[in-house]
């Protein structure tokens, strides 16, 4: 079609272009100096600027800049006028799940931004509107379209120079109906994706101060809660005194939360949630509301409170739970999850066994627990720095008792999540307050030492390993039984390389533990834990077969169809310097794992780490070095993910040399950084990323979890090789080091 043929008063307008696509949901919403809305995920302002509308939480993870990156491939828009704004979760039940049709309930998690169907949906609306600009730059400028280029904001009319700026036919393009979605570059002609590492885009308000964080919110007539809940998870409030503090400055109420209230059941879901409803069950809690946060807190803290501990209290300290789980697994096997071929019992060689153990874990995000919310009747407004906006809208819904379509939620800036905000019990214990206090919105805010202590824990677990040896030291088979508390399957284990292709014959039983602390996602959900027991196993294999750790792996590794586990860890072992000599008390270990791939080649993240370690003959441990090699495919932006890598090395670093909670009576004794140990700046050591070992396949999986896994098991086996000693315990801190 000839499009200088067609009147600029004509607002629907049909292009011939080539290709399909996915339908993107097109609404033709242009009005007078406002955004031209080119679909629910696009809007084009007249100055030129670009809003791209999306669905997951930044939680410093640079997923939002990562989706406006993607859309601006195919845009291809100024890059200093590109902005980002959260997808509204009412409108996406308005509409039928507008913004849930690439991903579900995954659609709104804060992560997992490089899936397939999330690309290729923001590529196509990318494409989709450009060629809706050039349409009606061809309509304004009276020339054909295979004229008009689209570059850098800018719509040039090639053989005479003229130029109109995105934003001048904006209003005219949204109103353009495409014949057919056009078709996606070839990767070979991306110009950003994989070349470009652009800031995140909400740098420059972190900086300033602008950037509004959950604690950040500020509304009018807003009072503050300060929140306690039972001290032993699953107890019950006995008994308070509200009169003893409700003459204190500023209180306005005291409430309480009461789990076995009835609750209205959300109605006219559209999707899926991503977790169930009773991961995110109300706990028993009293709240003071106060004109100002301190007020709260004090008042809470003078609150005279009795609670009814129940069951947990039995539960005398944590050596009590790890007992347990120990005992779990050297009793009864638990429920067979792996089963391949006959594990034989002996074999020429030695039989290897040992007992790893991971402790509860808590996050410690910067940004302690809190969100506003405000009821009235008939709606809820919420504002929370969520993981996942559509599961806290539900949650808000069925906390209310409202439909969805009565819950506006606001997602704010998150201060570290790592997980722990994933199952939205944080936002229900916020509606769950204000909704006691109608009217005017409240903050609720957990203390420090309440978030601490009210955490959804990395499970603790435990694994039996056994292995029997042939005559060259190879494992003929491997048996493994493994105890958990609630929490999600034994990841990292079950996806390892050496369970999925390479032994000949696998069982693995696991076994839930009925433990009562509160458990949930932890970065790297169980793969954290199970990473590093298999990993040290395997290197107690190559101990006991005289074999040097690496060539072990890589002759386990050489009929593997994957050929990135062995050349991730050949690229992190010739980067650390691996096989050179070292004096007593200093040694390289090395583990090698995957992320996100179910055990089948070429998916997921592969990834090796070398630990560089020296230990004190007094046993003080001090990580001098951490060489990171991977393959996940490809990469979209180098920065990005080299800083993901990295910040997961140093997280899974810290969790496996300082982090188990104590637990007294049932209670978790441990309320702040006094006590819960996190390494400092000064602590980290230089992690070097290594991009040798990608591959270039076509997928783009995730890195921000993969890099928890092997530090652990690298790190526990350097010791080894510095000091002889195998630690098979984790935190490393609280194991003997000492060396003569």
């Amino acid at each position: 079609m000839t499009m200088a043929s067609l009147s600029r008063r004509q607002l629907l307008v049909t292009a011939a272009v080539a290709g399909g696509g996915m339908a993107l949901g097109f609404t033709a919403q242009a009005a007078e100096g406002r955004p031209a809305e080119f679909t629910p995920w696009l809007t084009i302002a007249p100055d030129g600027g670009v809003t791209v509308r999306v669905t997951t939480p930044d939680i410093g993870n640079g997923v939002a800049t990562q989706a406006a990156m993607t859309v601006n491939e195919e845009l291809d828009a100024d890059w200093s006028k590109v902005r980002t704004e959260y997808a509204s979760t009412l409108r996406n039940q308005a509409e039928g799940g507008v913004y849930s049709a690439a991903g579900g309930g995954l659609a709104w998690f804060s992560g997992r931004s490089t899936r397939d169907d999330r690309m290729t949906l923001q590529l196509q609306v990318g494409a989709s509107a450009r060629e809706r600009l050039r349409a009606a730059a061809a309509v304004r400028l009276g020339a054909p379209l295979s004229e008009i280029e689209a570059r850098a904001g800018m719509l040039i009319h090639a053989p005479t120079g003229r130029r109109l700026g995105y934003g001048e036919v904006a209003a005219e393009a949204c109103a353009v109906s495409l014949a057919a979605e056009p078709a996606l570059k070839p990767r070979a002609a991306w110009s950003r994706l994989g070349k470009a590492a652009p800031g995140r885009l909400e740098n420059p308000g972190i900086v300033t101060g602008k950037a509004v964080y959950g604690m950040d919110v500020r509304l009018p007539g807003m009072v503050y809660a300060a929140l306690r809940q039972s001290p032993v998870h699953g107890g019950r409030l006995k008994a308070f005194d509200a009169a003893a503090v409700k003459g204190m400055a500023g209180v306005l109420a005291v409430v309480t939360i009461d789990p076995d209230e009835p609750r209205g059941a959300a109605d006219g879901a559209k999707e899926p949630m991503r977790y169930p409803p009773f991961s995110s069950a109300a706990q028993s809690g009293v709240a003071v509301i106060a004109e100002h946060y301190w007020q709260a807190r004090a008042a809470l803290e003078a609150l005279p409170v009795e609670w009814d501990a129940g069951g947990g209290a039995a539960w005398s300290d944590a050596a009590k739970l790890e007992s347990a789980a120990v005992a779990a697994v050297e009793g009864t096997a638990g429920k067979t999850i792996v089963s391949r071929g006959a594990v034989p019992e002996t074999g020429d060689g030695r039989t290897v066994e040992a007992t790893y153990l991971t402790p509860y874990c808590e996050h410690a995000a910067m940004e302690p627990l809190n969100g506003a919310a405000l009821v009235t009747p008939g709606h809820v407004e919420v504002w929370h720095p969520s993981q996942n906006p559509a599961q806290a809208t539900w949650i808000a819904a069925d906390e209310t008792g409202l439909p969805l379509s009565a819950v506006t939620f606001h997602q704010t800036l998150v201060g570290g999540a790592f997980g722990r905000r994933g199952f939205c019990d944080d936002t229900r214990m916020v509606v769950a307050v204000a909704r006691k206090f109608p009217g005017r919105p409240v903050h609720v805010i957990w203390s420090r030492e309440e978030t601490a202590r009210q955490g959804r824990y990395r499970p603790l677990a435990v694994g039996r390993f056994r292995a029997a040896l042939d005559a060259h030291g190879l494992p003929t088979g491997l048996s493994v039984n493994v105890a958990q508390a609630p929490g999600f399957p034994p990841l990292g284990l079950i996806d390892n390389a050496y369970v999925a292709h390479t032994l000949p014959s696998v069982r693995i039983d696991a076994q839930t533990l009925p433990f009562h602390l509160l458990t949930g996602s932890f970065r790297g959900p169980s793969y954290n834990s199970y990473a590093f027991m298999t990993e040290t196993f395997i290197d107690e294999c190559a101990a006991a077969a005289g074999a040097d750790p690496l060539a072990y792996r890589l002759m386990l590794l050489k009929d593997a169809p994957d050929p990135a586990w062995a050349r991730c860890l050949q690229v992190a072992a010739g980067k650390a310097g691996w096989g050179r000599k070292a004096a007593k008390g200093r040694g390289l270990g090395i583990a090698v794992c995957n992320w996100g791939g179910g055990g089948k080649p070429r998916s997921g993240t592969t990834i090796a780490a070398v630990a560089d370690v020296e230990v004190s003959k007094g046993g003080a441990l001090a990580v001098r070095r951490v060489d990171v090699a991977f393959d996940c495919g490809s990469m979209a932006n180098a920065d990005g993910v080299e800083a993901q890598l990295v910040g997961a090395t140093l997280y899974g670093l810290n969790v496996a040399l300082n982090e188990a909670l104590r637990v007294k009576d049932g209670a978790v004794v441990d309320g702040n950084f006094d006590t819960y140990t996190v390494n400092r700046m000064a602590d980290a050591p230089p992690v070097i990323v290594h991009f040798d070992a990608l591959s270039g396949d076509p997928r783009f999986a995730e890195v921000g979890e993969a890099g928890v896994g092997p530090i652990g098991a690298a790190v526990g086996n350097a010791i080894f090789a510095a000091t002889g000693r195998r630690l098979r315990r984790q935190p490393f801190a609280a194991q003997e080091k000492s060396w003569s």
